[in-house]
């Protein structure tokens, strides 16, 4: 079935897919818009879903990015509940899983990525979860009513938002990292450390540097889970928070180059993908040049979307990303400014004993990245001494009481 065609078609509903239609209209654009999503609502908050919804601190209605009235308003058509599974460039269409052809003049790809998957022996039990979208959430929280104990494997940010949520929920919760530490590809060990201590002192155990054998059920549900040393660890509930793979197949397919160790879809300054008239945005998308990662933040996501969508309209401006990330754990507000990838020196600044503390990581003597524990100001005055690759005497930097937008000055 054919008939469908929009000047641009915006294939993900997530904080990307979101960001270029509102962009687009921003930006001038009067084509056209469609923003097809798979999920059968309207676009919403990610990054709560861990946090605020789990814990039930915020409804739904309170995730939304836009009231429902906006869309309309600004001419933007919302196609929910529809996924792409296959797409022309050469004919300009993509092909849906309800069979239906829609083709397009600029196609932005912003599917963003499916949840790692355990490949264990039990892997297909009841009661594994994953986070990424409302319905995983959803049914995590119906089955906590009924569950007392809940096991996470994987000690990244989502993994320990989960956990401290679920701990201040009063569950008992064990986290499972098949590395030597919390955070290990993100973080430096003194941040590690401290948010491993943090999460022992409200009550969750942390077992480190040990993987999931097998996922152990009864009756068809989860009842633990095995560990390559072989203990069993009892579980209700079993929480998996290892990573995401990119929404890219389709792309690739129809001929994108993809980005080395196909990580996703590699795009150039302005989100072109190699594909004529095709851009990428968000988790899925990989900067040609850049730092050879996909960076998943909602900052990304929005500012990717937003170059896309000037790119589109006729006013191109090439991204210039300083990448910003945050977690909330507890009372705990993390924030970082930059990537810390390749450091070869931290600083640090304040005590963590006091909870307030700032990890400065350096590169060839240049600042690259803060992380920020509950020190807003760093975060807000250290962006730029990222931006600028500041070189600053480390013990200035040490010290806590100097503020740093005087050694972005002095810089």
């Amino acid at each position: 079935m054919t008939g469908e065609h929009y000047d641009c078609l915006i294939v993900g509903a997530g904080h990307a897919g979101a960001q270029t239609a509102i962009s687009l209209r921003q930006s001038g654009f009067e084509g056209s818009v469609c923003l097809l999503g798979s999920e059968p609502v309207a676009p919403y908050e990610r990054p709560a879903l861990s946090k605020e919804y789990l814990a039930g601190k915020k409804d739904f209605a309170q995730l939304l990015l836009r009231p429902d009235e906006f869309w309309p308003e600004h001419e933007v058509t919302l196609s929910p509940g529809r996924r792409v599974t296959a797409v022309d460039a050469e004919a300009h269409t993509v092909t849906c899983d309800d069979g239906t052809t829609i083709g397009y003049g600029s196609l932005v790809w912003c599917a963003g990525g499916t949840p790692r998957r355990l490949r264990c022996p039990g892997h297909d039990l009841s009661g594994i979860h994953a986070i990424r979208d409302k319905a995983d959430c959803d049914r995590l929280v119906a089955a906590l009513p009924h569950s007392h104990r809940i096991v996470v494997i994987g000690g990244g940010y989502v993994g320990l938002e989960a956990a401290a949520v679920l701990s201040e929920l009063g569950k008992e919760v064990v986290v499972i990292e098949a590395l030597d530490r919390v955070l290990a590809r993100v973080a430096a060990e003194p941040l590690s450390r401290f948010y491993e201590a943090e999460h022992r002192a409200k009550g969750v155990e942390l077992r480190l540097g040990t993987a999931v054998a097998e996922i152990v059920g009864r009756d068809g549900a989860v009842s633990g889970v095995r560990l390559t040393d072989g203990l069993v660890v009892p579980a209700d509930q079993v929480i998996v928070g290892i990573g995401i793979e990119p929404a890219v197949e389709p792309l690739l397919s129809a001929g994108a180059e993809a980005a080395p160790g196909t990580l996703g879809v590699l795009v150039d300054d302005l989100c072109r993908t190699s594909l004529a008239d095709v851009y990428a945005a968000g988790d899925c998308a990989v900067v040609r040049g850049g730092p050879g990662i996909r960076i998943e933040s909602r900052q990304n996501a929005a500012e990717q979307a937003d170059t896309a969508a000037k790119a589109i309209s006729g006013r191109p401006e090439p991204l210039r990303l300083i990448p910003l990330f945050w977690s909330n754990q507890y009372d705990l507000r993390l924030q970082t400014v930059g990537l810390s990838h390749g450091h070869d020196r931290t600083v640090l600044r304040g005590d963590p004993g006091t909870r307030s503390f700032t990890l400065v990581y350096l590169k060839d003597g240049a600042i690259i990245a803060l992380d920020c524990v509950n020190t807003a100001r760093d975060y807000l005055q250290g962006r730029r001494l990222v931006a600028a690759g500041s070189r600053v005497d480390p013990a200035l930097l040490a010290d806590a009481h100097t503020p740093l937008k005087d050694l972005a000055q002095s810089a």
